[in-house]
């Protein structure tokens, strides 16, 4: 029974067998109509009437919650938050595509084709979208999981996240689909929701967000997935992965996973097309430089993939990507446009990065303002003045830059832009140090911008990982006072916070919380996240394995370190000049006493070396532990890790799907290959 406004009336009674029904009835009517509206763009009822039918559906799905369903449609509208995204390996690895940027290496590519395979083959063409790649798993029919590309290898589980689109189909239509299968595709955000978040943070007082790519991309990675459903993403998918695939060729996939109920590319509006020809190719291309520009998402290019899975198996892969299949990247789109002034920014670890402010002008779907300069080079080099006429593209259409002046259009006594000499921002006098293209800002303990930017760097994710806390917190706290460096984070109490802007009694806990839980994070994090310049993630993993605890670390000297594989001159500089200022020695004290990791736990500090000396190359896919695991394995066990294979490599362990450039180039130089297996067995021994 409904009431006047057609939502069941929960006082009602119904039983369980009459609820499930009606849930059931509700939940195939609901996923037809997203179908006709976001696939086909045929709705046949109302929005009103849709709505209705949801909140029927949700009220139902409370009153009777062991009927409701990962996949209900009510589950379009988000979720609660998460705190973390789970890494994921991928059972099929995310290869990226060879790029080209000229036609004649389309050719070139062809060429190479038909002398591995003859003649009697076909090409499918299709556009290559600008957003975020993302593979997605159904089991019987039922969206399963949904994972980022990551390196290619492994990837963040965001399933609760890509829920929310409603292009992603939730349960598949028709029953001819396999029982385990993955869909991969592109999440985008088109020009008009781009444009309509952005007219909401203009009105709200904040920028506008840069581009519809870093937007969707950065949307897909939030933790609150009621955000992600009002940023209405949407998904392409464009390739079928299966252990034993169907089908006979790649563009058969598409069609038939349209037909499942997938945003696929629409033959009608040439978006897919099976060509044989360079001149068709071409004719494609031409076709989509000009056409894109009336699309509403962004496209930068076209890919090409021999469409026969036979014949894609007969030419395999490269190292990095298949040969099967190429990408050919438009040109960047250029405009002119007048250089007003250029502002200098300091970064974290104090370099300064000039940037050009210009006269708005459109570009590549977005309004361009602002444009890096890089550094002084790169001001000389451009000869820039004040009020020139610069050319602006956007590098890999995404990062506006200058890339020439219009010198006949230069004004009468135009002023030189002349690099700054001292700091914006603390007035000390920049240096520079030869062979080095930044200028930095020296002054690093008491730089207003590289304090919050290192405490921002401190607490990011790869490093502390502090909930509730983020760059606008930080600035807060450190213009109330309350930090002045990383340390000062351990001394906050609940009481100090709640006076801040925006802040409630439930945000300043979790910050305090979120700090208390950060002392559990592991040596080599906690070393990456104290800012070291040149000392990123796995560096700060090498120096914390090598010497096991911050205290033989803090006495290093520079023959010390640069005696470590892969350690270089620079970084051993800049390890030794950071401990040898007694304020960084005095913070490792005050976050030694706040309880923070500064070793290697004693479990590992006691695992056997019995893999000293040995240097090792991981490559592919395993079945024991994911390609990270194998490494941390070796590394616990006394063995080093390098990224290539060179004569000076002893093994190559090689997994699954590992490109046959490596093992080639391992079998040459006489390294010995290994399994999983035989690696397990030399540490044994």
């Amino acid at each position: 029974m409904e009431n006047p406004d057609g939502f069941v009336d929960k006082k009602q009674n119904m039983t369980e067998t009459e609820a499930k029904n009606k849930i059931d009835e509700l939940v195939r009517f609901l996923n037809e109509q997203n179908h006709r509206y976001y696939i086909q763009s045929q709705p046949i009822i109302s929005d009103y009437e849709f709505d209705q039918k949801l909140k029927e559906l949700e009220i139902l799905e409370l009153e009777f919650p062991q009927f409701a369903d990962l996949n209900s449609p009510t589950k379009r509208v988000g979720s609660d938050s998460v705190k973390s995204f789970n890494t994921v390996i991928h059972r099929f690895p995310m290869v990226s595509l060879s790029n080209s940027y000229s036609k004649q290496e389309l050719i070139d590519f062809d060429a190479r084709v038909r002398k591995t395979i003859g003649d009697e083959f076909e090409y499918v063409l299709e556009l290559k979208y600008d957003g975020v790649a993302i593979g997605v798993r159904y089991l019987n029919g039922a969206l399963h999981q949904a994972v980022t590309r990551g390196d290619g290898v492994r990837g963040d589980d965001v399933t609760q996240n890509v829920r929310t689109i409603f292009t992603m189909p939730l349960y598949l239509r028709g029953n001819d689909f396999p029982s385990d299968f993955e869909m991969r595709g592109e999440v985008l955000m088109s020009h008009s929701q781009f444009q309509r978040i952005n007219a909401e943070r203009i009105e709200i007082g904040e920028e506008p967000y840069a581009n519809p790519r870093n937007t969707a991309s950065g949307t897909l990675k939030m933790q609150d997935s009621k955000i992600v459903a009002q940023r209405k993403l949407e998904c392409f998918m464009y390739a079928f992965y299966d252990e034993t695939n169907p089908f006979k060729n790649h563009y058969e996939s598409i069609l038939k996973a349209s037909e499942w109920g997938f945003k696929t590319p629409d033959p009608k509006k040439r978006m897919i097309e099976k060509v044989q020809t360079i001149d068709q190719i071409m004719s494609f291309i031409d076709y989509w430089d000009k056409a894109r520009e009336d699309l509403d998402f962004d496209i930068d290019g076209i890919v090409l993939k021999v469409n026969s899975l036979k014949q894609q198996h007969q030419l395999g892969f490269t190292a990095k990507s298949p040969r099967w299949a190429i990408a050919y990247k438009f040109k960047a789109e250029r405009v002119s446009t007048i250089l007003n002034t250029v502002s200098f920014q300091v970064g974290r670890t104090g370099a300064i990065t000039p940037v050009a402010n210009l006269k708005p002008v459109h570009l590549a779907g977005t309004t361009v303002k602002r444009a890096s300069l890089y550094n002084a080079d790169q001001i000389a080099k451009l000869d820039l003045h004040i009020s020139d006429w610069v050319f602006v593209e956007k590098g890999g259409e995404i990062i506006p830059k200058i890339i020439g002046v219009d010198l006949e259009k230069r004004p009468e006594n135009a002023q030189r832009v002349e690099f700054i000499t001292h700091c914006p921002q603390c007035n000390t006098l920049l240096t520079r140090k030869e062979g080095e293209a930044h200028h930095y800002c020296p002054n690093e303990d008491g730089c207003p911008p590289q304090i919050t930017g290192r405490i921002d760097h401190f607490i990011s994710r790869k490093a502390m990982n502090i909930d509730g806390l983020g760059e606008e917190t930080v600035g807060q706290l450190y213009e109330a006072g309350l930090v002045a460096n990383i340390t000062d984070l351990y001394d906050l109490t609940k009481i100090q916070l709640l006076p801040l802007e925006r802040m409630a009694e439930k945000s300043a806990q979790n910050i305090i919380d979120g700090i208390s839980a950060s002392v559990k994070v592991p040596f080599y994090r906690v070393l990456f996240g104290m800012g070291i310049r040149y000392v990123g993630e796995t560096v700060a993993k090498k120096l914390a394995v090598h010497f096991k605890s911050i205290d033989a670390l803090m006495e290093a000297n520079y023959d010390q370190l640069i005696a470590i594989d892969e350690i270089g001159e620079r970084i051993a500089e800049s390890v030794v000049d950071y401990f040898s200022n007694e304020t960084h020695r005095a913070w490792v004290d005050k976050l030694k006493s706040a309880g923070l990791q500064f070793k290697i736990i004693a479990t590992d500090a006691n695992i056997p070396q019995t893999l000293t000396d040995s240097k090792f190359v991981v490559s592919g896919v395993f079945e024991y532990f994911s390609r990270d695991g194998i490494k941390s394995l070796i590394e616990k066990h006394g063995g080093k890790l390098s990224s290539g294979v060179s004569k000076n490599i002893d093994y190559l362990v090689a997994g699954d799907k590992m490109g046959p450039a490596k093992k080639e180039k391992a079998h040459k130089l006489g390294v010995s290959i290994i399994t999983e297996d035989e690696l397990l067995k030399m540490i044994e021994e």
